[in-house]
């Protein structure tokens, strides 16, 4: 076994470390640890926004066609790269290699597209009633931008904040989760190589709980933040005390609605994707199936096919189609709501939690019928590979 990475916050164009640590953990082999992490305190989250403030000068007056290179450079190295953090992704996170991979690479062509943007123009010219008035309007940065990114896409939805607020002239301290350490680092390794100059980019690994608050009293002027509905509201009322900006993207409970005409093998093929890749741990996950009750047996036939026939496994053999859950407190969520499932008398046709050997966070693919509209399995957030069958009499 390799030895675990040592991490540490980037600061001020540092990699600076905090008084204790915390283990970061493979979900399909919890007693492999993949990093320790050297956590930030308080005081080491405040350095990180003042780095960002004096930083932010020469920053917003650094030509948006320089800030750009620097994104373009960023890219070419996260590709050259995609397969050692794809594989790093796959291990702290769970997600399968060909996914975690994917995503690297989506993260590429992210950073490439705000680089290009760079290039774009920057305002628009009105015309005037007055000779000796000129009228125009042109953007400008906030300044300090304060990301706190999820684990479920940790380095997709991390290059969907820091790759605007660069290319635009912002500074950011950057928040990953307790969970995926690794791949954050990855990507402001790869930020650094590429010339980002100090204090532009700060980020701080830590528990939430330790330095949340100092944070976000910053001063910050925007906060980003993708997470759950419960914490993004909570957040939201501090920001927006504290006079920053607030841009939220929070929880979501997608039906599919499958109709009596529908083709049901693309329809069951689409579902199980929506709901089972990812292990299910998506904001945007395929969680409630309504369908005309014409078609609900042969579809659910459908779709318990691929639950039943697509392997569950360690993330990084190449025929795993569905990996485990992030994290032991992922796992106790899921499983609950299928126990509360079984106790409103739901039935379940395929899946379930699958218990491993070496402790992994399994739940296989699993279908869930018999349940109201009323239930909390129908109606809440499960962030798992689960997809719960509703059936009604028409599309009205």
């Amino acid at each position: 076994m390799t030895s675990p990475f040592q991490l540490r916050s980037y600061v001020n164009g540092s990699w600076q470390g905090g008084p204790s640590t915390f283990d970061d953990l493979n979900p399909a082999r919890p007693s492999e640890v993949v990093a320790e992490v050297h956590a930030a305190d308080a005081a080491l989250a405040a350095d990180a926004i003042r780095a960002a403030r004096e930083a932010f000068p020469a920053w917003r007056d650094t030509p948006a066609p320089a800030r750009g290179e620097i994104l373009r450079r960023a890219a070419d190295l996260l590709e050259q790269r995609a397969d050692e953090v794809g594989r790093d992704l796959a291990r702290e996170e769970g997600k399968t290699l060909a996914e975690a991979v994917g995503e690297t690479r989506r993260a590429v062509a992210i950073l490439r597209y705000y680089a290009g943007q760079t290039l774009e123009p920057d305002g628009e010219t009105y015309p005037s009633a007055s000779a000796s008035t000129f009228l125009y309007a042109r953007r400008e940065p906030v300044g300090v931008v304060l990301a706190i990114t999820p684990w479920n896409f940790p380095i997709a939805i991390p290059a969907w904040k820091l790759a605007p607020a660069l290319a635009y002239g912002n500074c950011v301290v950057w928040k990953p989760p307790e969970l995926v350490p690794l791949t954050a680092v990855h990507l402001a390794q790869a930020l650094a190589d590429a010339g980002l100059p100090h204090g532009v980019l700060n980020v701080v690994l830590g528990r939430s709980s330790e330095i949340g608050e100092t944070l976000l009293a910053g001063p910050v002027d925007a906060l980003t933040f993708t997470g759950s509905n419960e914490v993004g509201r909570r957040l939201q009322l501090q920001a927006v005390g504290l006079g920053a900006k607030v841009q939220l993207e929070l929880g979501g409970k997608n039906p599919a609605v499958v109709l009596a005409d529908a083709d049901l093998d693309g329809a069951a093929e689409q579902v199980a994707r929506g709901a089972f890749l990812s292990a299910g741990q998506k904001c945007t996950a395929t969680s409630r199936v309504i369908v005309e009750r014409a078609v609900i047996e042969e579809l659910a036939e459908r779709l318990v096919e691929r639950a039943a026939g697509w392997r569950l496994g360690d993330p990084l053999d190449s025929d795993t189609k569905v990996g485990p859950l992030a994290s032991a407190a992922q796992l106790e969520r899921v499983t609950g709501f299928l126990d509360l499932a079984r106790r409103e008398g739901g039935e379940t046709l395929a899946g379930g939690k699958a218990p491993t050997d070496d402790g992994g966070y399994y739940v296989r693919p699993t279908v869930l019928a018999g349940l109201g509209p009323e239930s909390a399995v129908v109606r809440d957030e499960i962030f798992g590979p689960v997809a719960v069958m509703l059936c009604v009499d028409s599309y009205e």
